[in-house]
Order: C-alpha cells, then structure tokens, then sequence
C-alpha cells in the first residue's frame, strides 16, 4: 500500500507507537491542557490509597513559616512547634486502632520542618504535604518517606490538609499561613465539613499585631461568637493540655477518617 505523500516509514512508525499506547501512558497528553482532570484526580486519588495502605486515621495539622530557623530572631516559635509535636506523637501512638492524630506538615522547612522533626524524636510517623514553589519549598529531611506527597494544585492540597485533620495548629508565618489558617476558619465558621476541627492561633505577640479579628466583629462582618471557633495559646504545655481534652479520641470504623461536606439538602 502506497503511503500518503509527504509521509516516510519513519513517521508512520513514530505515529504507531503514539496511537497504540494506553492513554495513561502518553506523557504528552497527560502533561497537556486536556489532560488536567486527570492530573487533578490523580493528585487526589493517589493519597487515598497511599494513606489508606499506611493505616492513618487523621491529622494534626501544622501551619507556620518556610523561613524560620531554629537560631533565628522567632527560633523560639520553631523550637516551640517541634516540642509539641513530639508529645502529640507520644501521646497519639498509645491510642489504640490504626495511625491516630498523625502529626503533618506543609512538608518544607521552618516551622514545618519542625514539626516532622518533633514526630521523629519521638520516633513516630509523619506527613508531609508539599509543594512544588520556585523558591522557598523543598521537602525536609524528617518527613516518614512513605508518606511524603507532592503536589502541583494548591487546592487538592488543602482538602487534604481540611478533610483530614481533626486539629489545625497556627504558628507565625506570611502569605501561605494566612491562607490557610483563613481557609480552615472560613470551613468551621460555615459549617462546611461534618465535624469539628480545633483551630489553634500559637504566640499572641505576633498575631496580635499581625491580624486584628475583632476589628471584624466592631464593623459587622464577622459574629462575636465566631471568635470563638480560634483557640489562643502561648505555651507547648497550654496547647498539649487544651488539644488533648478536646480532641474526639472514639474512632470511626473506616480510614483515612475523611470528613464528609454538609450540605443544605437541596
């Protein structure tokens, strides 16, 4: 059979081994426009099993800035974060049934690096939950490798981080803490997710002067009661003790515990 003008054996073998590949093997389409739900599904999908095959049960979250350091002008804060994070751990591993209050992180360094760090000294599990940013994000050393995640969407991120967590931990940080910690207050203030998370504002000083929420409540655009939904704390023992009295220890049957949307019913 002739071949179509312009066309050489060469370029009919190329187009073969093209179009009889399965389609979750074609990189050209999977990293193209059109393959973006797949990407977005697998970025969810993918997790699931990896944390399901793990046994992790749910999260204590740990937000805070990349570019603190332990010896630095706020190294309290980091040294802080990752004490607390190693009596969470201690103190989730004599719980009973799969993988309980996991401690995980934004996966990079500073107060994130911390917290992984505080799992590890006491030698437990810990997730990190990264994202690749041209700068500031790489994954740190102290982060289980089983359970290190790597993430192009912001937003499959943060459902991870949302509908996994049982409490959110708010240690001073910039742009990427304020958004997620807003993100998470905006969740529990509307109700969004079926159950309660404990959202955590760590070291009064710096918050005080960086945000004023009762500026909010004085014009009319937030309740008073809505102050409610933040816990303040200044100490890894004040924070321990108000985490561990209020965290719901009975554990749902199935894993990753994974809190279901509320909806209006219509």
């Amino acid at each position: 059979m002739a071949l179509p003008l312009g066309m050489s054996i060469a370029k009919v073998n190329v187009m073969t081994k093209i179009n009889t590949q399965p389609a979750y093997h074609n990189r050209v389409f999977l990293d193209s426009d059109d393959g973006r739900p797949v990407r977005i599904l697998a970025e969810y999908l993918e997790p699931l099993y990896r944390l399901r095959r793990e046994g992790v049960h749910d999260t204590i979250v740990f937000f805070g800035s990349a570019r603190m350091t332990e010896d630095g002008p706020l190294g309290q804060y980091y040294k802080d974060a990752r004490s607390l994070a190693k009596l969470l751990a201690e103190w989730a591993k004599d719980l009973h049934g799969s993988r309980r209050f996991v401690i995980c992180s934004g996966g990079g360094g500073g107060i994130m690096e911390a917290a992984n760090r505080g799992a590890a000294d006491a030698g437990e599990k810990s997730i990190g939950f990264n994202i690749g940013l041209p700068h500031e994000q790489r994954p740190n050393s102290y982060i289980s490798p089983e359970l290190l995640f790597e993430f192009h969407y912001f937003f499959m991120r943060k459902l991870w981080f949302s509908h996994l967590s049982r409490a959110l931990i708010v240690f001073p940080g910039g742009f990427g803490t304020l958004d997620e910690f807003m993100e998470t207050l905006t969740l529990a203030q509307t109700k969004k997710l079926d159950r309660k998370v404990l959202i955590l504002l760590y070291g009064s000083t710096y918050w005080d002067e960086v945000i004023n929420l009762k500026s909010l409540v004085r014009h009319g655009m937030i309740a008073t009661e809505d102050l409610n939904l933040i816990k303040r704390v200044d100490t890894v023992h004040a924070a321990f003790d108000y985490l561990r009295a209020n965290l719901q220890v009975e554990a749902e049957p199935i894993y990753p515990a994974i809190a279901k949307a509320r909806f209006s019913g219509r």
